[in-house]
């Protein structure tokens, strides 16, 4: 895949440092991408979104008063979100595990650990358009399915020892 195959995405950045909103410009300029907005935090993401209807949002995790997460969840969840299905890649330095599993729990589509560079940048969008993954609502979670591998050997229908009607094996 070329970089070109990016150039008629539209992307949203929200990221509350400056330089690092030129950067994320930068590398998606460089990949191809022609269309890139800019936020700087997540109640000025969420206008965006609907006002420019974006193939794709970067956040990052840490911004106040709305961080990362609190943004994923409202554009998930809440029932002003003018797309709650967009791909949301979170990039962010803070990559514990905790941390990613809030991501992940919240609605994440993507995990981007800083120092970003333009390869792993390139992967996570090329995952997104190339590999899309089906959406999942449930009582505790709405985005993309968590499971990345499909298990030939499944017989379904219960995946873990605690799922409702299964006997523990």
């Amino acid at each position: 895949m070329s970089g070109a195959t990016f150039e008629n995405l539209k992307a949203l950045v929200v990221e509350d440092n400056a330089h690092m909103r030129v950067l994320l410009r930068s590398l998606m300029t460089a990949l191809g991408l022609k269309q890139v907005y800019e936020a700087e935090d997540g109640a000025e993401g969420f206008q965006l979104l609907r006002d420019c209807r974006p193939d794709l949002v970067l956040t990052d995790l840490s911004m106040a008063p709305i961080d990362g997460i609190a943004f994923t969840q409202q554009v998930r969840l809440s029932p002003d979100s003018p797309n709650p299905y967009v791909p949301i890649i979170m990039v962010t330095g803070h990559t514990e595990r905790h941390r990613v599993e809030a991501a992940r729990d919240a609605g994440v589509t993507e995990f981007l650990a800083k120092p970003i560079t333009t390869q792993n940048l390139f992967l996570r969008i090329a995952e997104i358009v190339e590999r899309p993954r089906p959406y999942v609502r449930c009582k505790t979670y709405f985005g993309p399915d968590r499971r990345r591998h499909v298990d030939l050997d499944f017989s379904g229908p219960w995946r873990r020892k605690n799922d409702t009607g299964r006997s523990a094996a």
